[in-house]
């Protein structure tokens, strides 16, 4: 079957599904499903059998079962938050669901129940501090890292040791790490082969580069390049963050100068090159990269429209494709690859 694009649309209380071509990129609507209270972060666990979804106008996460025949979603069970969470991830196991919370200064850890859906109590509830807004597991499923925007943040990499039989946490040896300047780390992606993690900086509009030890779970800055072209003086700020499955091309997009920045990787060392600019619609918040890394799909936060784009497979060059309404402020876009 062709793969599956769901978009939440927080503004419209809805997930919206599309079919994607995978030799042209084309979308198709194939659906929608009700999620009252904003849905927006999502999170699909390793089988690909459950979609957790945040509901942040009413602190709650619903998970629904993926229907493997047509990508259709069903409610399997819903939790009750005591604040809303920003962003949501699954442990390499898919045992537990992770969350990270903005205003309510901290992370928390809901075991995944028998039958598949989220389950409360979570199994661990620790408090961080203002502007977490990332919480995801090293490849080893061994080690997690909570940022923290600078300004109304303080500017820090959280770094925790995860225990997968339990999920608990337990501080790192070093338990923060400061980065250069205040660039106000928000989201992250790992490298696929090499034990590098990028964050994209909100504030400093740029993306660093971390070595990670493998030993210690614990990161040192490498590089920092800036995600805005030279010259340019506007008022930005960078979203999330992407790697090509293939770990050649890296993405992050800036809101207010409206673009995707694309960045090559070096085959041996991971270090940064950018590779130019694509202009996206008016606040390019949510963005994901297809599973062959031959396309890339930005949704406009103000526009309410979604483009598709070809990779150049050569240069990392995005090549616009289309462009499809899709409905107000979409906050997330998932890709799925069905067996």
């Amino acid at each position: 079957m062709p793969d599956l694009v769901y978009v939440t649309l927080q503004g419209d209380d809805r997930i919206t599904r599309f079919t994607l071509d995978r030799a042209t990129g084309r979308l198709e609507r194939a659906g929608d499903v009700g999620v009252p209270g904003g849905p927006a972060p999502m999170a699909v666990d390793p089988a690909q059998g459950f979609l957790h979804v945040a509901r942040r106008g009413e602190c709650k996460i619903s998970s629904f079962r993926i229907d493997p025949r047509t990508g259709d979603l069903s409610i399997a069970g819903t939790v009750p938050l005591p604040t809303d969470p920003c962003y949501i991830s699954m442990d390499r196991r898919g045992r537990y669901l992770l969350s990270a919370y903005y205003e309510g200064k901290g992370v928390a850890v809901h075991p995944i129940g028998a039958d598949g859906a989220v389950a409360d109590p979570p199994v661990e509830r620790r408090e961080t501090a203002r502007g977490a807004h990332c919480f995801q597991t090293d490849p080893t499923n061994r080690f997690a890292f909570v940022p923290h925007i600078a300004g109304r943040g303080p500017n820090e990499i959280w770094q925790f040791r995860f225990d997968p039989e339990t999920g608990r946490l337990t501080p790192n040896e070093t338990p923060k790490v400061f980065p250069p300047g205040e660039v106000g780390p928000r989201h992250y992606c790992f490298h696929p082969d090499k034990p590098i993690v990028y964050f994209s900086n909100e504030q400093g509009c740029s993306v660093t580069a971390y070595r990670l030890d493998a030993a210690t779970g614990t990161l040192s800055a490498l590089q920092t390049v800036p995600t805005l072209p030279p010259g340019w003086s506007g008022q930005s700020s960078c979203a999330q963050i992407r790697m090509t499955p293939s770990g050649k091309f890296l993405y992050a997009p800036n809101r207010g100068h409206n673009s995707i920045a694309g960045f090559s990787v070096d085959a041996a060392t991971g270090f940064l090159t950018p590779a130019g600019h694509a202009a996206a619609e008016p606040v390019p918040r949510a963005f994901s990269i297809d599973p062959d890394g031959k396309f890339l799909y930005a949704g406009g936060l103000e526009s309410g429209r979604l483009t598709a784009f070809r990779i150049d497979a050569a240069s990392g060059r995005l090549d616009p494709i289309e462009t499809y309404p899709v409905g107000t402020r979409p906050m997330w876009v998932l890709i799925l690859r069905l067996p």
